[in-house]
């Protein structure tokens, strides 16, 4: 017999699938979110949890950083203009003697 296949929300679940979810997550499940296609352009965050009578597919909360990223090339450029300024510190440069 093939387990039935289930999404739900977090918000929605059963105490056994949370029971589930916390002997398959000890640590958390923030590295083992994965982001799920439906139709078009939308899409969903879930995690991924079986029971005996089911899989389920959990949608879960996500708090994206909408900050801008290191990847960036403006940013990276800002990042890579401040290492060079700080370069031409007699602090960072071992070969001047600050007794000089």
């Amino acid at each position: 017999m093939e387990r039935k296949r289930l999404v739900v929300s977090y918000s929605n679940v059963t105490p056994e699938v949370l029971e589930a979810i916390r002997k398959k997550y000890p640590l958390g499940y923030n590295n083992h979110v994965i982001k799920v296609k439906t139709k078009g352009d939308d899409f969903f965050f879930a995690i991924t949890v079986d029971t005996e009578e089911a899989s389920y597919l959990v949608k879960v909360p996500v708090k994206v950083d909408a900050k801008g990223s290191i990847n960036d090339d403006d940013n990276l450029d800002e990042i890579n203009d401040e290492k060079e300024s700080e370069e031409g510190f007699p602090d960072n440069d071992p070969s001047v003697d600050p007794e000089d």
